[in-house]
């Protein structure tokens, strides 16, 4: 079971193909503007290409032909979920609701999501902050929350654009360290910049240049 994805589209210049293996981890490096966030975007349901094809555990996630035309799956229903720089908390939500909300969203009662929640909190070291609003958090702290909520929805892929970019020099080697635990086994697709993430992070390493995967032809 894998993921495999074909993107096309001309507006970003990108024309690639990726794969990711059952329980691996690809780091996706290149330069800024070389289409990294884009393909994350397009696997995540949040960007339609031109023409292109994904299909994730042999589930076509989209296949589109020359004119747009094709199935394409919504991006809640895709089993795939993006962890972007900024942790995006929903503000009025305590820590735990936070966390909760995936498991909710998939149709789990209310005491089942928030004990799930108090899982995930106490798997990424934030069981602490379960009360707090996401305004009193700092920014690791945030970081962490999300990662947790990201892995409370169950994703089948996770998908992380350059989770360390808000952080400072402090907080990012102990979110990696905890990255590097909790993605063991599962599938995943990291964007970075920072050969450290690479070494801590992923079994496998494409590099992009100008919206094509560097060498290919």
């Amino acid at each position: 079971m894998s993921l495999q994805a074909t993107v096309r589209l001309r507006a970003r210049d990108l024309d690639l193909a990726v794969s990711v293996a059952d329980g691996q981890t690809l780091a996706v490096t290149g330069p800024n503007g070389a289409g990294k966030s884009s393909l994350l975007a397009v696997v995540a349901g949040l960007l339609v290409p031109d023409t292109g094809r994904a299909a994730l555990d042999g589930r076509v996630l989209f296949d589109l032909d020359t004119a747009g035309r094709g199935p394409w799956v919504p991006a809640h229903d895709r089993g795939v979920v993006l962890l972007a720089q900024d942790p995006l908390l929903f503000p009025h939500l305590s820590v735990l609701e936070n966390v909760a909300f995936g498991p909710r969203s998939r149709g789990a009662g209310r005491r089942r999501a928030r004990a799930a929640a108090v899982q995930w909190l106490e798997a990424v070291g934030a069981a602490p902050l379960a009360h707090r609003r996401p305004a009193a958090l700092s920014g690791g702290q945030a970081q962490r929350v999300a990662v947790a909520r990201a892995l409370a929805a169950d994703p089948r892929l996770l998908l992380l654009d350059e989770p360390f970019a808000s952080l400072d020099s402090t907080a990012a080697p102990a979110l990696r360290e905890l990255l590097r635990r909790v993605l063991t086994g599962r599938m995943a697709v990291v964007v970075t910049h920072d050969p450290a993430d690479v070494e801590a992070l992923a079994d496998a390493e494409v590099r992009l240049e100008h919206g094509r995967v560097a060498g290919a032809p």
